[in-house]
């Protein structure tokens, strides 16, 4: 296995090769283990679909709970595991700080922290607040021998707050801050973000969403990144849902067809 600090290393420079670093992201060990053999770079985790494979709702996992999982992908894979770490599970730059040391001790090479608040009045913290947060996320992620890859993210379009200029004007703060990657989830028209990449100086990520250009149109605005969020999850979740819903109200096993796309996780697993 290869150490952390490099996992950590490997990981920075999938976000400046030729092409799109493309990131899926795994709920379980299973599916880690999967991409891994499927020939993906890297793995990330999904805060919906852990809380799913819980039986929960997104954002309903504790801290304690990430910390194990992120500690048993890490374990699984020899790849870079990069971590969706909400919003850093504090409001606080100093509480943000103390969660991400807690993180870089599970083996993982990144994570992301959002500037979204949990408040539904109120959803996006305040432009300088939240870089404060994100400076103090890179220090303790920029810290010992192993520099994690942070991941700002600014989730204005996820929220009803589609301020492309506002965007810009916080991902640039994140940047002076310290963040090694910038992500904005919910782009999708290619001209706004071409005009992220442009305004930046970091890799860029985008979120695979059904109305997102291709990975190929992406790649020629200057798009570094693409993951599939909670994507894969909700195929597999979907699948089962076709599947269950034939039995019970047809009575006939034609999921069966399905199922044997599901044949290379036999080798992934030995």
């Amino acid at each position: 296995m290869r150490t952390q600090a490099d996992k950590c290393k490997t990981f920075l420079t999938l976000h400046h090769g030729d092409a799109p670093l493309l990131l899926p992201n795994a709920w379980d060990r299973g599916t880690a283990k999967l991409f891994a053999f499927l020939g993906f770079s890297a793995v990330a985790t999904t805060s919906a679909g852990h809380a799913a494979a819980l039986g929960r709702l997104d954002g309903s996992v504790t801290i304690d709970e990430i910390l194990e999982h992120a500690a048993a992908l890490a374990d699984t894979t020899d790849l870079p595991v990069n971590v969706d770490f909400e919003n850093g599970f504090a409001d606080d730059p100093g509480g943000v700080a103390a969660n991400i040391s807690r993180l870089a001790a599970t083996g993982v090479a990144g994570c992301s922290v959002e500037d979204f608040t949990r408040r539904p009045d109120d959803p996006i913290y305040e432009t300088s607040f939240a870089a404060a947060r994100v400076e103090a996320a890179a220090q303790a992620a920029h810290e010992g021998g192993s520099r994690l890859v942070l991941t700002a993210r600014a989730e204005n379009h996820l929220h009803g707050r589609a301020d492309l200029g506002d965007t810009v004007a916080r991902l640039q703060a994140y940047q002076a801050a310290g963040a090694d990657v910038l992500y904005a989830p919910g782009l999708h028209d290619l001209d706004d973000i071409r005009t992220v990449v442009s305004s930046v100086d970091l890799p860029v990520n985008v979120l695979a969403l059904p109305n997102v250009p291709p990975v190929s149109e992406l790649a020629a605005a200057g798009v570094r990144r693409v993951s599939v969020g909670s994507g894969f999850n909700r195929v597999a979740l979907g699948a089962t849902v076709d599947a269950a819903r034939e039995l019970l109200d047809e009575g006939t096993y034609g999921f069966w067809r399905v199922a044997a796309s599901a044949a290379p996780a036999r080798d992934a697993f030995r």
